[in-house]
């Protein structure tokens, strides 16, 4: 197997950190590659998104692990049972 290796920008909020991609669906199931751009420092949280065509900077992230998950409530209709 073989290792890519790949070098990130650095983040110009912190320069400690590196800016990492994430990728996402869009409405109709098709790829957005490089759809954010986050900071691997935690103590910075520098993230960049594109969010409807627009450009949002520094929204709040929440970090996952630290969240209880609540399953969204799905009416009997929208199963097709």
């Amino acid at each position: 197997m073989r290792t890519v290796e790949t070098n990130f920008p650095k983040c110009r909020q912190c320069n400690d950190g590196d800016l990492v991609p994430f990728s996402d669906f869009g409405t109709q199931s098709a790829p957005v590659h490089y759809k954010a751009w986050v900071c691997t420092n935690p103590d910075c949280g520098f993230n960049l998104k594109i969010r409807s065509g627009d450009v949002m900077i520094n929204e709040p992230v929440i970090d996952a692990r630290q969240q209880r998950h609540v399953p969204m409530a799905r009416s009997w209709a929208a199963t097709g049972r």
